[in-house]
């Protein structure tokens, strides 16, 4: 919307004019809804007027508060849904079992009934309610788009195999982090982990972790990841996970936020020599040569008293004092 000059038809000249955010009834299927309506005045006389995109915008104020008042899907839940599935408009809903032009139609703007909402809600929330779908309507969707939409639901669904807690710190790690290989997170998760446990005295995740070649591994963690290999992770899967899990505490935040601005400058391989020189690590791997695999746990009792003598001479409840602790590891010979 443009601040120029605009036309007033009761001045009858263009005007200067403001903006209001005006509380305005419209009756939609015989019930009564207020509205918060973007409403343009005349400075001049006071009158309400019109101007350029102004009634795109009401339209789309109008659209948005009716779908949360009446909890219907937005057009950004179905493109959600399309980009997690990989899958078009016409398969997904056929899938659903709707109509084949439902999709495109909810795409350019008609609103769902509350029946069809809900199941396209139940698409996003739980992959094996898509598994479900997928299989019940496959003769229907077509072999490839069927093939490329179980794929991704079964990746999906194998997400939930980890902890709401640590699915919930992977997605805020990744929510803070520009780019993050699977390496580079496993021992983000470690660091974090022994942390907030020489803080707390309480793990953030309840998942253990294992001393294998190159480091400590949270095995759920490592096969989720493990197609990106040494490549930078880059995964719209935890999209699904946005307001569905237990919001993180202030202090969990905080401790991951402490973790990210000191570990997480690193890469992954200056990341895994670090927990090389570690006692947990190094305690675990007794017997076993450098590149001998192992699958021994490291215990959160370990982990925790290693971190709290760390925290003991270097105070790494700060950032100087991880970043302190960080060089004197990476000086290490």
């Amino acid at each position: 919307m443009t601040k120029d000059l605009v036309f007033c038809p009761e001045c009858r000249k263009k005007t200067e004019h403001e903006i209001k955010i005006v509380k305005t009834e419209y009756t939609i299927k015989d019930k009564k809804y207020m509205f918060d309506i973007t409403t343009a005045y005349c400075k001049n006389c006071g009158e309400e007027i019109e101007i350029p995109g102004l009634l795109d915008l009401q339209t789309k104020e109008i659209d948005d508060q009716y779908r949360q008042m009446e909890d219907i899907v937005t057009i950004k839940d179905i493109e959600k849904l399309m980009n997690l599935y990989d899958i078009g408009k016409a398969p997904l809903s056929l899938a659903l079992g709707f109509g084949e032009i439902t999709i495109t139609r909810y795409l350019k703007g008609q609103v769902p009934s509350k029946e069809y909402s809900d199941i396209v809600k139940s698409a996003l929330k739980s992959p094996k309610y898509m598994i479900d779908k997928l299989n019940e309507n496959k003769d229907k969707i077509g072999e490839t788009a069927y093939q490329k939409a179980i794929k991704c639901a079964k990746k999906l669904n194998d997400m939930f195999n980890v902890s709401s807690k640590l699915l919930s710190t992977i997605s805020y790690i990744f929510e803070e982090t520009i780019e993050l290989t699977p390496l580079a997170l496993q021992k983000i998760l470690y660091f974090i982990q022994g942390i907030y446990m020489t803080l707390y005295d309480i793990p953030l995740f309840k998942e253990d972790c294992y001393a294998w070649v190159h480091g400590p591994v949270y095995e759920n963690v490592y096969n989720l990841f493990k197609e990106f290999k040494y490549n930078p992770i880059d995964d719209n899967r935890f999209i699904i996970l946005k307001n569905r899990f237990e919001v993180l505490s202030n202090e969990e935040k905080d401790i991951i936020n402490l973790v990210l601005n000191s570990f997480g400058n690193y890469s992954g391989k200056v990341l895994e020599q670090i927990t090389h020189k570690e006692t947990p690590w190094v305690e675990s791997r007794k017997g076993y040569s450098l590149l001998e695999r192992s699958n021994i746990l490291i215990t959160k009792e370990q982990i925790k008293t290693y971190f709290k003598a760390v925290h003991k001479v270097y105070g790494i409840d700060t950032l100087e004092g991880v970043n302190h602790y960080i060089n004197n590891q990476i000086n290490i010979n």
